[in-house]
């Protein structure tokens, strides 16, 4: 019960299209709201998938040996980690560092480039997790040099 909570973000991977998506969503709410009320930045969505990374592996891991499945759309959780990362690398917070974090992301999720592809060759949930964290890496990265760039 706690693993599927945990794997789903909450029910987001229950979200009939893009559940994927979905969690990133979750995450960038969370992260909004964490930002408007309580001034968190870069350092709190770092300490946050930090935070999450052990009961992510976890939950991912139990709920895919449940599903049957090396990787089950359900879960969720690894787009909520991986896009906790790509926000850090934004020091300015506004609506554009937010969208491009966003689209950054999930384009680096869905594209798969190397090593990430080959991080979801981990067994269980690492590897359900490991390829989101390197792809949030990316983002972050490409964030923070837009960022330099003053582009936010």
């Amino acid at each position: 019960m706690v693993a599927r909570v945990i794997a789903t973000w909450f029910g987001c991977g229950y979200v009939p299209i893009a559940p994927g998506t979905a969690g990133s969503l979750a995450a960038i709410a969370i992260a909004f709201a964490l930002h408007v009320y309580a001034g968190s930045g870069r350092v709190t969505f770092l300490i946050l998938s930090g935070i999450l990374l052990i009961p992510g592996i976890w939950a991912a891991g139990v709920v895919a040996r449940e599903e049957g499945k090396k990787d089950p759309r359900l879960v969720v959780v690894d787009e909520v980690i991986g896009q906790l990362v790509t926000l850090a690398g934004a020091s300015t917070l506004n609506w554009k560092s937010w969208l491009a974090a966003f689209l950054f992301f999930r384009i680096l999720d869905i594209w798969k480039p190397p090593p990430v592809r080959q991080l979801e060759r981990l067994p269980s949930g690492t590897g359900i997790v490991a390829d989101d964290v390197m792809a949030g890496v990316y983002g972050a990265l490409a964030i923070f040099v837009l960022d330099r760039l003053r582009f936010f």
